[in-house]
């Protein structure tokens, strides 16, 4: 392919016709969304991957050429274009830089379906995809058994021992590096010990749902019980809906939108039958994820209302939290903090302020903007295990802005995220006066 640096790239015809997109294909892009981008390159430097390479094939308007190369049946759907559409990180800052307010996220996840659907035709799914987006994800008994079997190596020492015996390098690097970032999981006994629902502190002032994820209530369930206890003392009865699950973000981004589409429906289902007023989560990604759940239905005649509604009603818990009763903070924090946007919460939901507002009612902490706070720490889902060399590179650029600010504390909004900078502080070696806190357990310090 014909690319130079900076420059909208020069589209050639297939030379693969096998590979051309089918009509049916070429029919799911949104021509008039891509023929929106005027190539006008602003979105150039907030794109963490072109600002790595300089290749116009991993920024955000050169993919776009690319789909829409694929789209008018100028170009196959070749490892070629697979590998660019992978490249992405899909953090959407190129959607707050554009200028024409093309809606990248959405054209991003057509294009790796139509990869999906045309590759997994002549192709048989790995075992490893198998096992994530059809065996294990969309039953949450499973990811809960998960958990159990997470908390049981850790409890047993295996963890330690692996890691301090080296036999931890039996695993893919990616997943080496990351052990060391992962916290203590809950025992099966702590979760169990859950209510159903938590009652409001003083005056109710309105019922709310906590999504609690499917990751995030095994790595992070007393975040989630931090959250919960957060909201009650700012007067919400705090339901624990029954039967919900993975918010489908994971599928989405990876082309399987039949699985992203169908755990939609049983969330929707599970919101109706709990009767709340709003849906809280405290994870960027599947924040996005539910608050996009309309535009996944757009032009279904049973969904599309269910789930436009079901979208209005989602809220991120810092984001709810600033709508409701200033909570009193009685416990000073003394501490430097620094504050790392999840991409998804800052781009994808235009949540910026409300995060930065509620760290500075905490008596005693001094919040010090990071250069760049709002670019990709490079987590992005999968992304740092199936793209772990550019992960890592983007990772250790944002360490540098971190470490400049002389924080004791990054706080941050996702659990991806929240992974992520604690690689990152290992990585740069910062862990003796360096940690990184997800902002609801922050907030629950100051209780």
């Amino acid at each position: 392919m014909n690319i130079i640096k900076g420059n909208a790239p020069t589209l050639p015809c297939s030379s693969n016709p096998s590979a051309a997109a089918s009509e049916g294909t070429i029919a799911r892009f949104n021509m008039d969304e891509i023929l929106n981008c005027m190539h006008c390159g602003f979105c150039l430097p907030a794109c963490p991957t072109y600002t790595q390479t300089g290749l116009e094939t991993y920024s955000p308007r050169g993919r776009i050429a690319l789909m829409k190369g694929v789209a008018s049946g100028h170009l196959a759907i070749d490892a070629e274009f697979e590998q660019n559409m992978n490249a992405c990180l899909g953090c959407r800052a190129c959607e707050t830089a554009c200028p024409a307010g093309v809606p990248y996220g959405g054209l991003l996840e057509t294009a790796r379906a139509v990869v999906s659907e045309q590759k997994y035709t002549t192709e048989k799914p790995t075992a490893v995809r198998n096992l994530v987006f059809k065996q294990l994800f969309p039953h949450p008994k499973r990811v809960k058994r998960l958990g159990t079997l997470l908390w049981t190596a850790q409890a047993l020492g295996l963890q330690k021992l692996a890691a301090r015996t080296g036999l931890i390098r039996i695993l893919p690097r990616p997943m080496a590096e990351l052990q060391g970032a992962v916290s203590t999981v809950a025992s099966p006994w702590k979760r169990a010990k859950r209510q159903p629902v938590m009652q409001a502190e003083n005056q109710k002032v309105v019922t709310v749902g906590l999504f609690t994820g499917c990751i995030m209530d095994i790595l992070f369930y007393d975040t989630n019980e931090a959250t919960a206890r957060l909201l009650t003392k700012a007067g919400c009865e705090v339901v624990f809906i029954k039967d919900q699950g993975c918010c489908g973000a994971m599928h989405a981004h990876s082309g399987e939108m039949a699985g992203a589409k169908a755990l939609a429906k049983a969330n929707i289902e599970a919101f109706e039958r709990a009767g709340v007023d709003y849906l809280v989560n405290n994870a960027g990604g599947c924040g996005a994820a539910l608050k996009e759940y309309g535009h996944w239905f757009q032009g279904d005649p049973v969904w599309e209302e269910r789930a436009a509604r079901f979208a209005r009603a989602n809220r991120d818990a810092s984001e709810m939290l600033a709508e409701l009763p200033p909570l009193s903070f009685t416990k000073p924090i003394r501490a430097r903090v620094t504050y790392q946007d999840s991409c998804h919460l800052a781009h994808g939901q235009g949540v910026r302020s409300q995060p930065r507002e509620m760290l500075r009612r905490i008596p005693g902490l001094e919040l010090i903007e990071m250069r760049q706070a709002d670019s990709c720490c490079g987590s992005a889902g999968t992304y740092n295990l199936t793209q772990f060399e550019m992960s890592m590179q983007i990772l250790d650029d944002k360490m540098v802005h971190a470490e400049a600010t002389q924080a004791n504390i990054i706080a941050t909004s996702n659990p991806g995220c929240l992974l992520q900078m604690k690689q990152g502080i290992l990585r740069a070696g910062l862990e003796d006066r360096m940690e990184a806190v997800h902002i609801m357990d922050l907030l629950h310090r100051a209780l």
